[in-house]
């Protein structure tokens, strides 16, 4: 039997066990296919105008791919470009708002949303009840509590509830009104 060549035998280098703390962990190389949706994540982080700089520190990944896919997201509607030079973009509320809406069209049948509606207008009109005034945004939470003996976070909570209940509002309106062909407007007789 011939000898193997010198390169594929092994040697004292090679009898080291492998630095296993030095490969790329599976999450890592999971993260590396996803890069549309690391900078897809980092738009919606986005609570104001941003560089493609900006959202490379959310995303973890190049600038170069980071302009790419800002300009392709400014394309889709994602985000907005506010700035030229440099560049600055923030997202796309209202997109954000119509594609939750068709998702919801997708999944829901208007009965559902009908419920859904009415479940959530009342809670609404029981959170106004509760703390007195029309809309959560003119809640002192502080005084409320002062007032009221709560914790301040249990207020606190309250309010996020309510205003989280008017933003399910804004998304069922819209799906029971628009697109669907089971929806409220459609079945209407003429």
């Amino acid at each position: 039997m011939k000898e193997p060549r010198p390169e594929l035998t092994a040697n004292d280098e090679r009898a080291d066990a492998p630095d296993f703390d030095g490969l790329v962990t599976p999450a890592e190389v999971v993260r590396s296919g996803r890069t549309r949706n690391d900078f897809f994540d980092a738009v919606l982080g986005l609570d104001g105008p941003a560089t493609a700089s900006d959202v490379v520190d959310r995303a973890g990944h190049g600038v170069d791919a980071a302009r790419e896919y800002l300009e392709w997201f400014e394309r889709m509607g994602i985000v907005t470009r506010v700035t030229e030079s440099p560049a600055t973009y923030e997202r796309n509320q209202e997109y954000l708002n119509w594609r939750r809406v068709q998702r919801l069209q997708e999944r829901y049948a208007t009965d559902e949303f009908l419920d859904y509606l009415q479940t959530e207008t009342d809670r609404d009109k029981d959170y106004a009840e509760m703390f007195g005034v029309e809309s959560p945004n003119a809640v002192s939470i502080a005084a409320h509590a002062s007032t009221t003996d709560r914790s301040v976070e249990a207020v606190w909570e309250d309010v996020s509830a309510w205003k989280t209940t008017r933003r399910r509002i804004a998304l069922i309106e819209p799906a029971l009104t628009s697109g669907s062909g089971d929806s409220a407007e459609e079945r209407t007789a003429v």
